[in-house]
């Protein structure tokens, strides 16, 4: 089921907005549904990154470098 939302933008980031709609020959909801399902999967993995900081850390794993070496 879908539901509606009216939220109010600043005229800056309306125009942009409606730039990013006409450059992408979408619509205002298609790029909003868009980014907010990008900021929904950020804000999950900065969830785990979190959960996972003090097990990395045990292990001495402080980067993404760290994990490449340890899985190759």
């Amino acid at each position: 089921m879908r539901k509606t939302l009216t939220i109010s933008l600043p005229e800056g980031v309306s125009r942009k907005l409606d730039r990013a709609t006409r450059r992408a020959h979408s619509t205002r909801s298609d790029v909003v549904r868009e980014a907010l399902s990008q900021y929904f999967i950020r804000e999950e993995i900065s969830r785990l990154r979190a959960r996972a900081l003090p097990y990395a850390k045990k292990r001495r794993i402080y980067s993404d470098e760290d994990v490449f070496k340890r899985v190759s």
